[in-house]
């Protein structure tokens, strides 16, 4: 019998670990090819591991719950064949143990002449100066965190010295991102008031002050309940907050009149789905229309990175889609303006249900350039949608109703039946103006009241 090494695979170049959340399998159990194993959680999706190789489960090598580094080995299988070796590079810790003491050799060689011995523990003191030097930095520079770690302490201004003296409880003692969360909400006062002035002292102990009243405010009777966020709910939360203290959010609306939109859809819906076997929604409609906006306005499809825009040349369109648990999801349809009807109409479908059976790979939630959501599916009629960070704008497409409207005709106005929307466009006023955000909404607008896409037949 042999043993095969089932390792964390790469799952992005943002992801650097995730946590496990559940084992599919029990030691001993038999095991098929691309069988699931366990249960694994990233800050951008949750998936799990499957089996490349049959075979019975011999070993798990982390509990539920921990950080694994991506490569590291999640379990160890025992197949038929020969053995799958496993080898890491040695740590800093191994290298350091065979490093040759400097100190020793010398000591070990012949006594020196008196008028040396001076001078050799001069030499002997400069040597395990360098030594100690050596290890420290070794030892700081071999230390990994993860990109998240890294934006989190840049945004919360803590500096390299400081994240280094977290402790980390992540595989050999890895800083995770709960770590450093935890960290900035304990962060000692001390830490404060040497990096206040007095007048934000004061300050600062003031809004403390508040907030301990706030929460001590707080009553409970006997059927009240208390429940602990999820996982997924405390990165809501957590992005949520963060895009709100990042942007600068403005809004415009727009009524939109999808009459003929409406209608074209009802006359091609049938024969689209007998063609391509797929349901034809309005939601790849919506996007075509956005992808066009996009290109007359790609200032939209940008980002901020400290003083510079960078404009996206990709537009990479993420769209929000509820789960069965009510959290949403974005996962996002790469180069989407490389897509025809058709094919944005089955990435749509693909994307949506495999969000619901949660089998999304961390690549496809990640690198949107704008996001749109259709709150209509819940019947709202409009919201103010929170930016999807790092991107500059997000679309919220409210229900289709229908409503009494002044119709326009050579031979004089009259009042009719038409169908029509609400399009809510939340944008980065830091760098999008009120004029580029209104423009663009009223583009999209135009696109779909002028649908022009040819009938799927």
């Amino acid at each position: 019998m042999a043993q095969y090494f089932l390792k964390l695979p790469k799952m992005g170049e943002s992801v650097a670990e995730a946590t496990v959340t559940k084992w599919l399998k029990e030691i001993g159990d038999s095991i098929s090819l691309d069988d699931p194993i366990v249960e694994i959680a990233t800050d951008k999706v949750d998936t799990d591991v499957s089996a490349e190789v049959s075979g019975i489960l011999l070993e798990k090598r982390f509990e539920e719950n921990a950080v694994v580094a991506v490569g590291d080995v999640l379990a160890v299988i025992e197949t038929e064949g020969e053995s799958v070796e496993h080898s890491s590079a040695p740590s800093a810790e191994l290298i350091e143990e065979k490093a040759p003491d400097i100190e020793d050799n010398i000591k070990e060689e012949e006594s020196l002449p008196p008028i040396l011995e001076e001078y050799t523990e001069v030499l002997l003191d400069e040597i395990k100066t360098v030594q100690e030097t050596v290890q420290i930095t070794t030892k700081e520079s071999s230390k990994f965190y993860s990109p998240l770690v890294r934006n989190i302490a840049q945004e919360e201004g803590i500096s390299p010295e400081i994240l280094h003296t977290i402790m980390g409880t992540g595989k050999d003692q890895r800083v995770t991102k709960k770590d450093i969360l935890t960290f900035i909400k304990n962060r000692s006062s001390s830490e404060a008031l040497i990096n206040e002035k007095p007048t934000q002292t004061i300050i600062s102990k003031t809004i403390a002050a508040e907030t301990a009243v706030g929460t001590q405010g707080i009553s409970l009777t006997g059927n009240d309940q208390i429940l602990e966020m999820t996982r997924m709910e405390k990165l809501i939360a957590t992005h949520m907050k963060s895009s709100i203290q990042t942007a600068a959010h403005v809004q415009s609306f727009i009524e939109v009149d999808v009459t003929n939109l409406w209608n074209w859809r009802e006359e091609a819906k049938n024969a689209f789905q007998k063609r391509e076997n797929e349901k034809l929604t309005f939601t790849p409609l919506f996007m075509t229309a956005i992808i066009k906006a996009l290109r007359d306005y790609p200032q939209l499809n940008s980002t901020i990175q400290g003083e510079k825009i960078i404009i996206k040349q990709a537009i990479n369109l993420g769209m929000a889609t509820a789960l069965s648990d009510g959290n949403l999801i974005v996962p996002v349809i790469k180069n989407a303006d490389h897509f025809n009807l058709v094919g944005l109409a089955k990435a749509v479908n693909d994307l949506a249900k495999r969000s619901r059976n949660n089998a999304l790979k961390p690549d496809e939630v990640q690198d949107g350039t704008y996001t749109f959501t259709n709150i209509g599916m819940f019947g709202s009629i409009m919201g103010t949608p929170i930016i999807n960070q790092p991107q500059v704008g997000i679309l919220a497409i409210g229900a289709i109703r229908k409503m009494p409207a002044v119709i326009e005709t050579p031979e004089g106005d009259f009042i009719g039946i038409r169908h029509k929307v609400i399009l809510s466009h939340s944008y980065d006023h830091r760098i999008i103006n009120g004029a580029a955000g209104g423009l663009f909404v009223k583009r999209v607008a135009e696109y779909l009241e002028n649908w022009e896409e040819p009938f799927p037949y």
